[in-house]
């Protein structure tokens, strides 16, 4: 059933759930990974696509891809 409700079309075209990028820091060898994120924290993750050491796509509890090494700034305004 198609919904005329544009704001109902417009969040279909969003994914679900925020995605973070982590620093890879074990495969588990079980399915699952370590990641380090950007403020100490370490989680468990999905998946062991991402070599460790690698920076890496989390999204869902689950890894989506290698992100870009890219250098971080934090501004205040």
């Amino acid at each position: 059933m198609t919904t005329a409700n544009i704001w109902q079309q417009f969040k279909a075209l969003i994914p679900e759930g925020g995605r973070v990028v982590a620093t890879i820091t074990a495969n588990n060898g079980n399915g699952t990974s370590q990641a380090e994120l950007r403020n100490g924290s370490v989680i468990t993750v999905k998946g062991e696509s991402v070599a460790g050491g690698l920076k890496a796509f989390i999204q869902g509890g689950e890894i989506k891809g290698t992100a870009p090494d890219l250098a971080q700034y934090e501004v205040e305004v």
